[in-house]
């Protein structure tokens, strides 16, 4: 990978071609003043190793210098290297329930919005911590592996929806299932996951799964979004209806937090209800800061490898030959004609 360090600079390049503008300029109107005193015949006898051509060349090779110092300036590098480093941190899953329901507004503006800013408010706070996500709803899929990345974790929240998911329901347990085996192999001290959801678990033995994460040294945090008195889930793309039952009333979904605790307990982990004041991640996050901290292995990009250097010898050699080359001709070379001069 190629790139430059300070690519501003660059920006600099536009004084070459102004300068050359200047120096043309100035070469043509003194050019005409003199033809107003003498013919080109008449300042080839008075002047005879005049060479008007080196000017030229000698200006030309003095903005390749300028031209490649502000190259140099503006750091080329190359960086195509990987490196292993080894840093102390969690790693967390988060499991986003993305089933319909999510979409009710008991929590403004809605409880999917609500969990997705708090997951990105989360991010802020991690420092060298591995996040994946999974998103579920009658099925479970993961949305991003475990990573560093963190704007491109925040990305793919940005972009969850409930429609990304065509089996409805809420499966819980296999959200929890998935999470599992979303951690690295190894070291069970630093795992947390993560189950962000309105509780209404229809699809399966969500409690069973928990405890099978806690056997494994993964702990389960819940958080519920909703209130118990619930809401009405609006129909998508259409913010003035809502789901109804089979006799045309109005489905209202509510939290279940009694399933959400009962997970919670058999993950050893903690439940928190999310409301319209807070999201509950941050202080989930101070209790998960508690987790001790293992030593991972990450992949990163090694430090560019600088090249301003090739740049600055090719500044250094255009002046070195600007400075040998003479605005006049050499008179023991004045018949070799290297470079055509003007007559």
């Amino acid at each position: 990978m190629f790139e430059f360090g300070q690519i501003e600079y660059l920006h600099l390049l536009w004084i070459v071609p102004v300068l050359i503008a200047a120096f043309w300029i100035v070469r043509v109107q003194n050019k005409r003043q003199l033809k107003r005193f003498a013919t080109n015949e008449m300042v080839n006898r008075l002047a005879p190793m005049r060479a008007p051509r080196k000017v030229w060349f000698k200006y030309i090779l003095m903005m390749l210098a300028l031209s490649m110092i502000i190259v140099a300036i503006a750091r080329p590098r190359f960086g195509t290297r990987y490196k292993e480093v080894k840093r102390e941190g969690k790693e967390l899953v988060i499991a986003l329930d993305v089933s319909r329901s999510m979409l009710a507004t008991d929590i403004q503006p809605n409880r999917l919005e609500r969990a997705k800013r708090a997951i990105i408010k989360l991010l802020d706070r991690l420092d060298h911590d591995k996040i994946s996500l999974i998103v579920f709803a009658g099925e479970a899929y993961t949305q991003l592996p475990l990573t560093t990345d963190y704007p491109a974790a925040k990305m793919f929240i940005s972009s969850i929806e409930t429609e990304m998911i065509p089996t409805q329901g809420t499966a819980i347990g296999a959200a929890i299932g998935h999470g599992i085996n979303s951690f690295s192999p190894g070291e069970e001290k630093n795992k947390a996951l993560i189950i962000i959801t309105d509780g209404e678990n229809h699809e399966d033995d969500a409690i069973a799964k928990a405890q099978e994460a806690a056997e494994k040294g993964i702990k389960v945090y819940t958080i519920g979004m909703g209130l118990p008195q619930g809401g009405p889930i609006p129909l998508h793309g259409k913010s003035n209806d809502f789901h109804r039952d089979k006799n045309g009333n109005v489905v209202i979904t509510k939290l279940n937090e009694g399933m959400l605790q009962q997970i919670a307990a058999a993950g050893k982990g903690t439940y928190i209800r999310a409301n319209n004041i807070r999201s509950g991640l941050n202080s989930l996050f101070d209790e998960i800061d508690q987790l001790e901290k293992a030593k991972m292995k990450a992949k990163v990009y090694a430090d560019y490898d600088e090249q301003f250097q090739f740049a600055a010898w090719l500044a250094l050699f255009f002046l070195v030959v600007e400075f040998l080359i003479m605005e006049r001709k050499n008179k023991y070379l004045a018949n070799i004609k290297l470079i055509k001069d003007d007559k």
